[in-house]
């Protein structure tokens, strides 16, 4: 799980959530060479319904939709031959720090996934109804008209969810949902999936220590 891919400085709100364009370059490299293979996360869902993966299957999502998703991580996985999943919150489109039209066509002409992060990017526990369809199915509604892509899976702003959010979630038609709780994505629980945060100040060797803390090989 990343966020902004750019050097962040002192005065730098979130600097936490900024990995520099030259560390994901680092990670993306170490990755390689320790055989993962960057999937979909289209595809794990794929293969947990009988479709293959290649060895050590790995997703690696962006969130929210800055534009340095475009000009800055895309053309490090292209170097790998690779497709990332970037999960766009639609008050970031089309703004100046944002992902616009042209750059989410030039991604997903890359074959990268989109899939949603709400409308607002707003926490989700406690709003009405009304309010919960309005992020959640809204949001899937107006990305599916846009550009014409199944967004298929949804991302929980902030990783917060209860039940109610949940029940939405898959009444809007949704094959599974992502989490911030730091863990493997399982079959068995489509709904909170969990991820690996990568942060600032994480380098190449904190990648190595997430995964391997999950069991994972390198």
């Amino acid at each position: 799980m990343y966020h902004v891919i750019a050097r962040a400085t002192a005065s730098t709100p979130f600097s936490y959530l900024w990995v520099a364009p030259r560390v994901l370059a680092a990670q993306m490299r170490w990755l390689a060479h320790h055989h993962y293979h960057v999937v979909s996360l289209q595809e794990v869902h794929d293969y947990w319904h009988g479709a293959p993966l290649p060895s050590r299957p790995i997703v690696v999502s962006f969130d929210d939709g800055f534009r340095n998703h475009l000009s800055k991580a895309m053309p490090i996985l292209d170097r790998h031959s690779w497709e990332g999943t970037f999960n766009l919150a639609l008050s970031h489109y089309a703004r100046g720090w944002g992902l616009g039209p042209k750059a989410i066509h030039r991604l997903l002409n890359h074959d990268w996934e989109l899939d949603s992060h709400t409308m607002t990017h707003t926490t989700l526990p406690g709003l009405s109804a009304g309010d919960l369809r309005y992020q959640i199915g809204h949001s899937r509604a107006r990305l599916r008209r846009l550009f014409h892509v199944p967004v298929d899976f949804f991302c929980y702003p902030a990783g917060a969810y209860d039940s109610r959010v949940i029940s939405v979630v898959r009444a809007a038609g949704y094959q599974g949902a992502t989490s911030t709780e730091n863990g493997l994505a399982r079959w068995n629980d489509p709904w909170t999936l969990d991820r690996v945060r990568i942060n600032n100040g994480d380098g190449v060797s904190g990648l190595a220590a997430h995964l391997r803390a999950l069991g994972l090989p390198g």
